[in-house]
């Protein structure tokens, strides 16, 4: 559902991605590993198109996604892709439920609809009797349990995940993989992971190492 052909990516003179070639498949938990500096990143960003190739192409579902620009790739993004983050990016002036639905209202959801959505992922995430709190009255384990269901609202076809477990301890982390691996077997929901933790990767389906910009062992 997701290949990028010969992804390269520069910062000033320094190339971070030399000419990375990636395909995943619906429904698919594929992990990308490797140290500090490999690409890591840089490579979830390109592919979640929240930053653009100096070369190479990016099709999803089979359509050219490299070359969007504006509010068509904003469109896309907003229906198509969703975004768990290591600091879980929620809004601190917000409810869980708020902070859940906020995609849905970017799109034009109707509120009604939408909080009723976001309620059942709730329900399903075991967070749901957390929906009127404020970011800072959860746990960590639960803020990225709702940072899981910001990603899902707008049922996407695919979840990027940059460092999801960096600020969990280890019960948390295990806890968000095999959540992970739960969306994938009841919602046929695919995953991107950018990891450190090659214990964790290992109950992904598939883990491709990067290292100093290209594919490695």
């Amino acid at each position: 559902m997701l290949e990028g052909k010969g992804i390269v990516k520069f910062y000033g003179n320094l190339e971070v991605l030399k000419g990375v070639d990636i395909s995943i498949g619906k429904g698919e938990i594929v992990s990308i590993v490797g140290s500090s500096g490999a690409g890591k990143t840089t490579l979830l960003h390109i592919l979640g198109t929240l930053d653009q190739p100096d070369q190479g192409e990016l099709y999803y579902e089979g359509k050219r996604m490299d070359q969007l620009k504006g509010r068509a790739l904003a469109k896309f993004r907003n229906r198509n892709i969703g975004f768990v983050f290591q600091f879980h990016h929620l809004l601190p002036e917000f409810s869980a439920l708020e902070n859940i639905c906020m995609p849905g209202w970017i799109a034009g959801e109707k509120s009604n609809a939408l909080e009723k959505k976001a309620i059942a992922l709730m329900e399903r995430l075991g967070v749901a009797d957390r929906a009127e709190h404020k970011p800072s009255a959860l746990s960590g384990g639960e803020q990225q349990r709702v940072a899981v269901a910001r990603a899902l609202i707008n049922g996407p076809g695919i979840v990027f995940a940059d460092e999801p477990t960096g600020n969990l301890d280890s019960t948390n982390a295990t806890s968000l993989h095999k959540l992970f691996q739960q969306l994938r077997d009841e919602m046929n929901q695919t995953f991107v992971i950018v990891t450190h933790n090659e214990e964790l990767a290992a109950m992904s389906d598939r883990i491709v190492h990067l290292k100093d910009g290209r594919w490695g062992n």
